[in-house]
């Protein structure tokens, strides 16, 4: 079917892509493209970084400009769907208005988790997703010294990059034994807590935050209380501990849920008429298993997939998983999930050096790469993953022996 009416539910990466994508793919009917922000679809990961610097306005980061969608006569409604009723193929929106799909998209994207503890709704204590949380934050920064953040992950780490370039003196409280715990090794995990240290931010692991002081007269935040008993000052606090993503859509109209909304390799949804992408999805990878990512390449790919889907051409989700990180002048490059890892192979030492790259193997496998300014490493080891290619532990570690001339020896190796 290439005629009808096609619906995207959210506006995220996914979204517009997704949008785009149907055109391209050859939908000759109605596009609607609903989102519940006050802007068109936008890059985001810019919102921790040059957009919190306030350096780049939100016209700088729109994925498409109103000239493309009006040219690939796109319709973008500006608000928030309530409910899907499968039966009428109909979303209803918040304001009681029905729109009619043949075909529809959800991409819902993710949230961030809340913390649920005494003093979280008082003033000043920020989540940082949208643009709209971004510059609430940036009203804040002209008159405040101190920032905590809670959480040492990606978001939380970029932030504190971010609120140092602005002068801030940074805290960051994380509740595991060190940051990136979660989505890195040990040796990756100390080598950002140097580099970080050495910026001026404060670090502190293993230390759970039960609650937030305020100020009585103010209702504003002016602390963050730890189990230990201490509490760290805070003008202002930015809470980055995961997402979660937004399956309730989906699940209240009966499609099946688990951690994402469930897709198969084609993006379908367990309804033929409904496809899903981005951050909310979860679907088996013929690598890794089951997945559900965070990440706008993933989002990009997977949005092609399920606009082919939808104008009945075959497509299959199969790229590589990969992400990437921007830390004062680092660039954080990270292909394949490590999951599963039982060791790992350092190129460069993140003790001393500002550049190196943290393979991840499995039963001696190549399934993973982290690499920090170290761009033909990362791009070796997407083709490796890829390809599915052996390597050689020694090699890898040897900066003598150039990254680029060890591709053509596994190439060799696997065709031998």
């Amino acid at each position: 079917m290439t005629t009808g009416r096609a619906v995207v539910v959210g506006a995220s990466h996914a979204g517009a892509q997704l949008s785009a994508q149907l055109r391209s793919s050859g939908w000759d009917g109605e596009v609607v493209l609903v989102g519940d922000e006050p802007y068109l679809p936008y890059h985001r990961p810019p919102m921790s970084k040059t957009y919190l610097a306030d350096t780049v306005g939100i016209d700088d980061l729109l994925i498409r400009g109103t000239e493309f969608y009006d040219k690939q006569d796109i319709e973008v409604r500006r608000a928030r769907v309530e409910r899907i009723d499968r039966a009428e193929q109909r979303v209803v929106l918040t304001n009681g208005e029905s729109v009619y799909y043949d075909r529809l998209a959800l991409c819902t994207g993710a949230r961030p988790v809340r913390l649920r503890i005494p003093g979280a709704d008082l003033g000043g204590v920020y989540y940082l997703r949208t643009a709209e949380d971004v510059e609430a934050i940036r009203a804040d920064v002209p008159g405040s010294k101190r920032a905590v953040i809670v959480g040492g992950g990606y978001i939380g780490l970029e932030t504190a990059a971010s609120l140092r370039k602005l002068g801030l003196s940074v805290n960051v409280v994380e509740a595991a034994d060190r940051v990136l715990q979660r989505v890195t090794a040990p040796e990756v995990s100390d080598y950002f807590r140097r580099i970080h240290e050495a910026e001026g931010v404060h670090i502190r692991t293993g230390a759970t935050v039960v609650g937030f002081e305020g100020d009585d007269d103010t209702d504003r935040v002016t602390g963050v209380r730890l189990a230990d008993g201490e509490t760290v000052p805070a003008d202002f606090v930015i809470v980055g501990i995961g997402v979660r993503p937004n399956i309730e859509l989906a699940h209240e109209a009966g499609l099946a849920v688990d951690d994402g909304i469930i897709v198969d390799a084609h993006g379908r949804t367990s309804d033929p008429h409904i496809t899903a992408a981005g951050d909310c999805v979860a679907y088996h990878d013929e690598r890794y298993g089951k997945t559900r990512l965070e990440s706008v390449p993933s989002a990009g790919e997977q949005a092609k997939v399920a606009a082919a889907t939808m104008c009945g051409k075959e497509a299959t989700i199969s790229a590589l998983p990969w992400f990437w990180s921007d830390q004062y002048d680092l660039k954080l490059q990270i292909a394949g999930l490590n999951t599963g890892y039982d060791s790992v192979v350092l190129r460069g030492d993140p003790t001393s050096d500002r550049e190196f790259a943290c393979f991840y193997l499995r039963a001696g496998e190549l399934i993973a790469a982290d690499c920090v300014n170290r761009p033909q490493e990362f791009m070796f080891s997407k083709r490796v993953l890829t390809q599915g290619l052996p390597v050689d532990r020694d090699a890898l570690a040897d900066l003598d022996i150039p990254i680029a001339s060890q591709l053509a020896s596994v190439r060799n190796k696997a065709t031998a």
